[in-house]
């Protein structure tokens, strides 16, 4: 008997015990309150009390055991949700296609949302103005519901705001006062709006707006004008207002046209042409002085226009010859005047198309932009093949031996994601290094260029291709010739070039050989990728490349430049300049990791973990202790994983010498 009493005690203290684990969840009570109201035909079977939301229950994502994801969408779902309102730490709902009904419950508790989705519903009453509290909401999608009343202008404070759907309610009144600065997604069609649309949302089409007849301006039909013969045109530029009686007169005697003016008025204007006629000598004399004045003020404009045009040829002189020296951008042939001078000539890498210095002189030449070692070129040769070339002018270089071995390592690395250097020229006054040319631009350009409306975004997909295909590129480098230990020396955005099909090629690898110093003083322009123990005056090593590669990462997730000028200098950087991994960790101390990523990023669903993945690799990447970081064949490897991909194929490899046949351990030694 002792035995049953003592077995049903502790069977009891298990289920005490279970229970409490269950509840000890402070998500697990507002989310069993919503499925007993609303989940009649028991599509949420995994919600019970005996297990934590957080671990098998249908639809509920959870950050620091914390319900954070909510999407319950296309289930039959009834009744209201207000029960939900108690998941504080909620960043993501969506209650899509299902029978909710009944008001929009009070949101103003859910301070951490960020995306909303309510729409394919039976939702009525006015539009919820809690939301209008929820400042860091992205994404607000109501469309498709039976909501009504006007729109109100308070919409306007949510300034992150990426996307407002609310097509399909019975909306109506003014939309003129809405302006939301970021909005990138617009729909209102289908409702009962009325007025002008305001200059802010004429940038959306026209199937945004369909659907409500009272809309007028761009970018649908103009609105109506009324006509005022008093104005010339008789047009006034305001939408039809209703007009008022028009025997109804102010009653300011004022207001009454004066019979006295118009009677001397009509006086005046009968004595002027019924009064003596003009004089033959008059008439003359208005004639030549009519001449006169018109002659003296063609000459003043004759003189004034000559001056500015005189002005502007001798200019436009100056210019052509400027044009003129950048066209021959390469060298203005300086060995022509030394006749005794040996000059150099082009030494080519194995299957590239044969040319002469001179091709490259009498090219078309369109300048790419400038880098730490010089100046790079687009050149168009005659027979229309397309080269990258790059000027070296701040280079330090040894001598001419030193140089030819280090390219003779340099051009025979090939990988697909790196720049192959096709060529080079050497001179005692002229080097020129010969590349493939990308013509998809830069990952800067993606990233940073033209920023603002009609901006086309780039997607987390080729953000993070992008990312894998850089650190393969990279990786190739680090690897390819393990006596040499090669480096890239200057990871940055506009290092990472794509080609015709979009992949990511790593260029100006292996000039950090002729790098006149590292200080943080030589390179500012480089600063904001620069590794902590090179602003000390170190040489560049693989280390340091990936601490570079884990600030590209950072600038990928942000979208903010790492070399952008703070105001006065003081925004905790190096030599005023943004220091992008720190201001990256003190955001996520402060548990705001979210607030790290970029805009643009927010439009896209289901990413969340993926952006925290790579945004874990590229904060391992910069750890101030260089042998903490990885090395690059294993970040290729975590990013790997992150894109859910096999592993590299056999012939990109990291440990081995075959990736490149050409390579050997002769010519690695060469350069040594």
């Amino acid at each position: 008997m002792a035995a049953k009493v003592f077995f049903l005690f502790l069977s009891l203290l298990f289920l005490h015990i279970s229970l409490n684990h269950a509840t000890s969840n402070p998500d697990s009570e507002p989310l069993l309150a919503f499925k007993a109201t609303s989940d009649s035909s028991n599509a949420l079977a995994t919600w019970n009390s005996s297990s934590d939301p957080c671990t098998t229950w249908v639809g509920v994502s959870c950050t620091r055991s914390r319900v954070s994801r909510l999407v319950l969408e296309n289930l039959g779902l009834s009744g209201s949700f207000e029960a939900l309102t108690g998941l504080t730490q909620l960043r993501v709902l969506s209650l899509k296609r299902n029978r909710l009904s009944g008001p929009i419950p009070d949101l103003s508790n859910l301070t951490s949302l960020k995306l909303l989705f309510l729409s394919y519903n039976d939702f009525s009453g006015d539009f919820p103005a809690s939301v209008t509290s929820l400042f860091r909401l992205y994404r607000l999608d109501l469309a498709y519901n039976n909501l009504s009343g006007e729109i109100p202008e308070t919409v306007n404070h949510l300034t992150h705001l990426l996307t407002l759907r609310l097509e399909a309610n019975r909306f109506s009144g003014s939309i003129s006062g809405l302006n939301i600065p970021n909005l990138q997604e617009f729909n209102v069609s289908a409702n009962r709006l009325s007025g002008e649309i305001p200059k802010s949302l004429s940038i959306f089409s026209e199937s945004a707006f369909a659907q409500n007849p009272g809309l007028c301006g761009s970018p649908v039909q103009n609105c109506k004008t009324e006509t005022d013969p008093t104005r010339p045109g008789g047009a006034i530029a305001s939408p039809v207002i209703p007009a008022r009686n028009p025997t109804v007169v102010a009653s300011s005697p004022t207001s009454l046209p004066s019979s006295s003016t118009s009677t001397k008025s009509e006086k005046s204007t009968s004595h002027h042409n019924g009064g003596s006629r003009i004089s033959p000598a008059a008439l003359i004399a208005i004639i030549v002085g009519d001449v006169l004045v018109l002659f003296l003020v063609s000459l003043l404009l004759y003189c004034y226009f000559w001056r500015n045009f005189a002005a502007k040829m001798r200019q436009g002189k100056s210019s052509s010859k400027l044009l003129e020296t950048e066209k021959i951008v390469y060298s203005s042939s300086p060995y022509s005047a030394q006749p005794t001078f040996e000059r150099g000539q082009m030494v080519f890498f194995e299957g590239v198309k044969r040319f002469e210095l001179e091709d490259l002189l009498r090219a078309s030449a369109e300048m790419l932009g400038k880098g730490g070692f010089g100046t790079a070129y687009k050149a168009v040769l005659d027979d229309g093949n397309v080269v990258a070339v790059k000027r070296l002018k701040d280079a330090q270089i040894g001598g001419k031996n030193q140089f030819e071995q280090h390219m003779a390592v340099l051009g025979k690395l090939s990988h697909l994601n790196i720049v192959s250097l096709r060529a080079y020229y050497f001179a005692r006054e002229e080097k020129l290094l010969v590349y493939d040319y990308m013509p998809n631009g830069s990952l800067f350009w993606l990233l940073h260029g033209n920023r603002g409306p009609g901006r086309t975004p780039l997607d987390w997909t080729t953000r993070l291709k992008i990312a894998a295909g850089a650190a393969r590129g990279l990786g190739f480098i680090h690897s390819s010739c393990a006596p040499l230990k090669l480096t890239h020396g200057n990871i940055k955005s506009t290092n990472i070039l794509l080609d015709k099909t979009g992949n990511a090629r790593v260029s100006d690898f292996g000039l950090s050989a002729f790098s006149p110093s590292t200080s943080a003083a030589s390179a500012p322009r480089s600063c904001g990728y620069r590794a902590p123990e090179l602003l000390e005056g170190r040489k560049v090593t693989q280390k340091s490349d990936v601490y570079a590669f884990g600030v590209l990462l950072l600038e990928i997730l942000t979208g903010k430049c790492p070399s952008a000028v703070v105001d006065g200098g003081s925004g905790g950087g190096y030599g005023g300049l943004v220091d992008l991994p720190r201001w990256v960790q003190s955001v996520v101390r402060e548990e705001w990791t979210a607030e790290v990523f970029d805009l643009e990023l927010m439009r896209y669903k289901d990413i969340e973990e993926e952006m925290v993945g790579l945004l874990q690799v590229a904060m391992a990447c910069t750890t101030a202790v260089p042998d903490q970081r990885p090395r690059m064949s294993q970040v290729v490897k975590m990013i790997d994983e992150i894109r859910g991909v096999a592993g590299s194929p056999p012939h990109e490899g990291f440990d081995s010498m075959t990736e490149s046949p050409a390579l050997s351990e002769d010519t690695c030694g060469a350069s040594q």
